[in-house]
């Protein structure tokens, strides 16, 4: 393999092979290539193992190691030694950086942890041992462990654990040209940002100015004249859900995070709130399911714990519902199509709640449903509850006429239907509302009570109109 990455065709063919179609259509590694490398390294052949992987792009190799099976990772990572660097492990799923740092001595996380920026040696601190995490913090150098010491200090999820300290700040009164003579001389800049902060004595933020609009100033306009005092600043306790939605309403490619004193203490760049926007939709959609994580590298206990807590759940529920129809043991014994028929009033409504949970735990999520507009939207999902159920009442009353002959049984069957739609359309946007209003997040427990509503409330209205019309 030369050095610029191209493919030395003195290596074996199967190998060229294998790195030429490492890639699907799709992007994403072939399932060929990952046994190639996994051959390999099982036949101790770690410089063929190293020629498959040394074109990938560090994100690449995360996939690797991800798809690598759990019991083999540490002899792949070890095979392909220092392919497997710090941008790697910045990639990697967080339960399998896990695996790969229990592997690891101190010293290599902390050289690792040496080339991220703060952000991504927080994030591979972050979930290690306290004695692991200190012995880490011990190897490396005062200034970087200050800084790490200083983000772990803020709480998880936060902006002071999202943000990166490495910045360019500069004070107002120098010009275009001192500020670029600045930028040219000075050695330990970031070798990444956007715009440049201007801040008054006080390092506090008073004005942002784009590179773009320095590189194509006359050097003599002051800093003071060119830059945009409006801007937005990012509280350092702010949760990260919180900072996204401003990334995303005010179209921003960076921002100050300032502390509790106004002082500037860091960015945060649109390059880490895509990943919190993915991981934050993400857990959403698991929490609505009751599934936890929902990660396929957690460990098999904790996904089982997870997941049996809410089936407990449940199956409280589901038995609360049960008792319901056992109030309407004797009109159920009288006619027994009942039985058959309930469940569709129930299934119906839990859909149209699922529905209506889905769009509110949204809305509550991405801040547009607010104190401000909630009646409006209760109004609103009743209005289409109310229409959506009168539609399939009408449709289901004649279906089962159709097929019964029974009018009675048509109506009863309609009226249940439209009364359990309703219902489901109140509780799929009260209840996460409630939650929301008393700090508990309506993703994770929303679904279970408006299951419970839909059932409980769909068998009483269907029994119990069946046993005011006296079906039998």
């Amino acid at each position: 393999m030369s050095d610029n990455g191209a493919i030395d065709h003195t290596v074996d063919p199967e190998i060229v092979e294998a790195v030429e179609s490492r890639h699907d259509e799709d992007d994403r590694l072939k399932p060929s290539f990952v046994r190639a490398v996994l051959d390999a390294v099982e036949e101790g052949d770690a410089d063929a193992a190293r020629d498959l992987v040394s074109p990938l792009h560090p994100a690449d190799i995360a996939d690797l190691l991800e798809l690598t099976p759990g019991d083999r990772r540490a002899d792949v990572a070890a095979a392909l030694g220092d392919l497997v660097g710090a941008e790697v492990l910045s990639e990697l799923n967080d339960w399998v950086r896990d695996d790969l740092i229990d592997v690891l001595r101190p010293e290599q996380v902390a050289e690792f942890a040496r080339e991220l920026d703060t952000d991504d040696a927080v994030a591979i601190i972050e979930d290690m041992e306290e004695a692991d995490q200190q012995a880490v913090l011990e190897a490396m150098d005062p200034e970087d462990r200050a800084a790490i010491e200083s983000a772990l200090s803020y709480p998880e999820e936060s902006a002071g654990r999202l943000m990166q300290r490495d910045l360019v700040a500069v004070p107002e009164h120098m010009t275009v040209g001192q500020v670029i003579d600045y930028l040219r001389d000075f050695g330990d800049l970031t070798s990444d940002f956007w715009e440049i902060f201007v801040v008054d004595p006080a390092h506090k933020p008073i004005g942002t100015c784009q590179l773009s609009w320095i590189l194509t100033c006359p050097r003599s306009i002051p800093m003071a004249d060119l830059m945009k005092r409006e801007q937005t600043l990012i509280p350092v306790d702010m949760d990260q859900e919180e900072v996204a939605l401003r990334f995303q309403k005010y179209a921003l490619i960076s921002a100050a995070v300032v502390d509790h004193d106004g002082r500037l203490v860091g960015m945060i760049t649109v390059d880490d709130i895509l990943h919190i926007v993915q991981e934050e939709a993400g857990e959403d959609i698991l929490r609505l399911s009751g599934a936890g994580e929902g990660d396929i590298n957690q460990p098999i206990l904790m996904t089982v714990r997870t997941r049996l807590t809410w089936l407990v759940v449940n199956l409280g529920t589901a038995t609360i519902a049960a008792s319901v129809v056992g109030l309407f043991e004797d009109t159920i014994a009288k006619f027994a199509l009942l039985a058959a028929l309930m469940g569709i009033v129930s299934g119906m409504g839990g859909n149209a709640g699922t529905q209506t949970l889905a769009v509110v735990v949204r809305a509550l999520a991405t801040n547009q449903l607010t104190s401000s507009n909630t009646v409006r939207m209760i109004g609103r999902e009743f209005r289409i509850a109310a229409t959506n159920g009168a539609t399939l009442g009408v449709l289901i009353g004649i279906g089962s006429y159709f097929l019964y002959g029974r009018a009675n049984l048509s109506l009863v069957f309609g009226l249940a239907i439209l009364s359990n739609n309703m219902v489901a359309g109140l509780a799929g946007v009260l209840i996460p509302i409630t939650l929301e209003r008393h700090d508990v997040d309506p993703a994770i427990s929303s679904a279970v009570f408006v299951t419970m509503a839909t059932d409980c409330l769909g068998f009483f209205a269907f029994l119990g109109l069946a046993t005011l019309f006296n079906l039998h």
